[in-house]
């Protein structure tokens, strides 16, 4: 996880848990959607660097075999 990730998604758990302490759900919520929110960035960045990969691996294939 990328550390911009990581920090949003602490910063989303924070509210969640400040949410939960004072009892306000509209808080609470909006905690949990910044998490989920880092992790579909996550997930999003790993899914092209894997993309970009198997790129590079096609490539290089490609012109073995020219």
């Amino acid at each position: 996880m990328a550390l911009e990730d990581k920090k949003d998604q602490l910063a989303g758990k924070a509210k969640e848990k400040e949410g939960q302490v004072t009892g306000d759900k509209s808080r609470e919520a909006q905690g949990k959607g910044e998490q989920a929110a880092a992790k579909v960035k996550d997930t999003v960045k790993d899914a092209k660097d894997s993309v970009k990969d198997k790129l590079e691996e096609t490539k290089d294939k490609l012109k073995k075999k020219s």
